[in-house]
């Protein structure tokens, strides 16, 4: 049980801020639409959906949405998504993992790789960084639903293999397959969570200055912007004094 990372916290702050919606919607009804067209369209029959569900509900995507997303899947749309992995390399050498929805591979390709240039880093080859990843499953609790003590007992008794507590909340973590049945497991006992969803973990983290910091945050948020980007994730951490001035 350790510290949740600072900078995974300024995300959580800035998510909760952020006034563009609409792109948030857009790309999780995509994940909505594409989970629903390679498995049953019924959440409780296909557990990627029942995340991705999970997971736009926790950003308050209303129901209808949501339903329309997933009806999609029987129209046919979602049919041309591929689901690719970027890897490479920020300012100063941070590792980066850029996951992406695409209908078109070399377009996709040619913004991400072009994103990485223009803002100090290089793209890589595939499995370059990921190494440096553990890909688990992560579900998140307000600080509220009770002490670290009572959380990791919970989690431990659902199955999962780690749990980072702070003043801002609870993160568990968990084998990619069985994310699911934990999450499930842990809404029995301690209610529904914020969120539940794969994630890549950096088995180590690297402090960076302000300078690094603004660099990297800009690089990300470019990355985010791009409407084929779903996710992207880095093995650096902020120090208390650097994310008091970012």
């Amino acid at each position: 049980m350790a510290g949740h990372s600072k900078w995974a916290n300024i995300q959580h702050r800035k998510g909760k801020q952020d006034a563009a919606r609409s792109k948030m919607f857009s790309k999780l009804s995509k994940e909505i639409t594409v989970a629903a067209k390679m498995g049953d369209p019924d959440p409780e029959k296909n557990p990627r959906l029942r995340l991705a569900v999970k997971a736009a509900k926790s950003q308050s995507m209303p129901k209808d949405v949501i339903d329309r997303a997933i009806k999609k899947s029987q129209a046919g749309e979602g049919d041309d998504y591929t689901e690719i992995r970027y890897e490479g390399y920020g300012p100063n050498g941070i590792a980066v993992i850029v996951e992406a929805m695409t209908d078109n591979l070399n377009r996709t390709a040619s913004n991400v790789r072009s994103t990485f240039t223009k803002n100090g880093g290089n793209l890589g080859t595939t499995g370059s960084v990921s190494f440096m990843f553990d890909r688990v499953g992560e579900i998140t609790y307000p600080a509220s639903v009770g002490d670290a003590e009572t959380v990791l007992m919970a989690a431990i008794e659902a199955g999962a293999e780690d749990v980072e507590s702070d003043e801002e909340g609870h993160w568990i973590y968990c084998p990619m397959e069985s994310l699911s049945e934990v999450s499930e497991a842990l809404e029995a006992e301690l209610g529904e969570a914020d969120e539940a969803k794969l994630i890549w973990k950096p088995q180590n983290r690297t402090e960076v200055d302000l300078e690094t910091a603004q660099k990297l945050m800009k690089l990300i948020d470019t990355l985010e912007d791009d409407d084929d980007v779903q996710s992207v994730t880095a093995n650096f951490d902020v120090p208390e004094d650097v994310a008091a001035q970012l």
